[in-house]
């Protein structure tokens, strides 16, 4: 019976032992000098800016890990690593489609290399070229902006360097703007420049391996001009009421009901009052429930998930932007995020005008507030009370026809992925454009 406990208990002891060998493999051992061999029976597959390699891993307990390096345009060497528990690795980074020479390595617990195994491959076409095939820019209102793809995701910095003379001093800025985004639209804004007066503008893309592409001109561009339409001159049509009135002054009923906004604290005048919400001033419109246009029949309200505000703007513009302004309801000190970007705002909607010509609501364009990049509750608070623009054509900055009567119709809020119908407030809107 002694004998057996003591087998029991050393066959313990073997297992244990066993078992802390495998879990310190990943552990830097710094006597393990012998190098493990390179991998074996090597293949690739060309990637843009780079390559898949796949092969044989080296048979060495020691092994930790296959390395792959190549030196780039700069005399940098540039490193990859994967894992002894995979048998393929990526390398990327090269920024033409040159032939290109790598290094792979087998690597110990020490840190201790392998002899090369160099295979020379050809890499696709690179990310920055890619994405510098898409660039394109386009004038807007006291602003421009640049659009791009990226196709193969990876981050990129795009480099915008334009000039301009403002009251005859030239000004030279670089802005940088760095990006993973299929699809990326940036700004230049509140540039406060006419129409006469040029900006040239040239971009270049660089990726985090230290490739560039060339700077490339856009010549010279001119912004498009508009104002802040007066408010004192709008008119917002009570609740219910559908009517308009035309050029000539006869009225036309557009079947699109005037919303409700007048629940709680809430009051329509305040959308237009030039003040935005804070804590103590209760400055929004309210629907109540779920949104309402204010219509009631028997059996309750008709098209309680809509609302649509409309202004009689008080004379005929070509509308070019708008500006809204969300609830807040954050603390005294107006320094949390509140309901900024959250339930009760609207996150999508229509823009609309009067078109007298053909006697209906004209669809513009349909738009989705994108929730900003906010890190802490300052942040929100910031992103909030700047506003968020939306373009009446967003892809194609330009004015709208003549138009006295403008719709701005809600669709979703911002919560659960943009599908939310808890939609009841607004704080203040803004309306853009020029005299027809």
């Amino acid at each position: 019976m002694k004998i057996k406990s003591y087998l029991y208990l050393l066959a313990l002891v073997v297992v244990s032992v066993g078992a802390c060998k495998e879990g310190s493999r990943f552990d830097s051992s710094s006597d393990d000098a012998t190098p493990t061999g390179p991998p074996t029976n090597i293949k690739w597959k060309a990637l843009n800016g780079g390559a898949r390699f796949y092969y044989t891993i080296p048979a060495d307990e020691n092994l930790l890990s296959v390395d792959a390096e190549y030196t780039n345009s700069k005399g940098n060497p540039v490193n990859f690593t994967a894992s002894y528990f995979v048998d393929s690795l990526d390398v990327l980074g090269l920024g033409d489609t040159n032939p290109k020479m790598i290094k792979l390595f087998g690597v110990n617990r020490a840190g201790v290399r392998s002899a090369p195994a160099e295979v020379e491959i050809i890499p696709l076409e690179p990310a920055v070229k890619r994405v510098a095939e898409t660039l394109e820019v386009k004038p807007a209102f006291s602003a421009f902006f640049i659009d791009w793809e990226n196709e193969l995701k990876q981050m990129i910095n795009v480099y915008v360097h334009f000039k301009y003379t403002d009251r005859g001093e030239l000004r030279d800025v670089l802005t940088v703007f760095s990006s993973n985004q299929l699809k990326e639209r940036r700004w230049i804004k509140n540039l406060n420049l006419d129409a006469s007066m040029p900006i040239e503008v040239s971009l270049r893309v660089e990726d985090r391996y230290e490739n560039t592409t060339k700077e490339i001109s856009y010549g010279s561009i001119n912004l498009l001009e508009d104002f802040e339409l007066d408010k004192s001159k709008m008119v917002i049509p009570v609740a219910n009421d559908s009517t308009i009135i035309l050029r000539d002054g006869t009225k036309f009923n557009t079947k699109v009901p005037a919303m409700f906004g007048d629940h709680v604290e809430g009051r329509m005048a305040k959308l237009i009052n030039g003040v935005i919400d804070r804590w103590e001033n209760l400055d929004f419109f309210h629907t109540g429930g779920r949104g309402r246009t204010g219509q009631t029949m028997a059996g309750g309200i008709v098209g309680q998930n809509d609302w649509n505000i409309i202004l009689d703007l008080g004379g005929y513009y070509r509308l070019s932007r708008i500006v809204t302004h969300q609830r807040h309801s954050g603390n005294r000190e107006n320094t949390n995020r509140g309901q900024f970007y959250r339930d009760e705002n609207c996150g999508q909607f229509r823009l609309y005008v009067f078109n007298e010509q053909i006697m209906r609501w004209d669809t513009i364009s349909h738009h989705k507030t994108p929730i900003p990049p906010a890190v802490n509750e300052l942040d929100w608070v910031k992103y909030g009370e700047a506003g968020d623009m939306a373009l009446f054509y967003p892809d194609d900055p330009q004015y709208t026809i003549p138009a006295r009567w403008f719709r701005y119709e809600k669709i979703s809020g911002f919560e659960s992925n943009y599908s939310s119908t808890n939609v009841n407030c607004m704080s203040e809107l803004t309306v853009y454009g020029i005299k027809e």
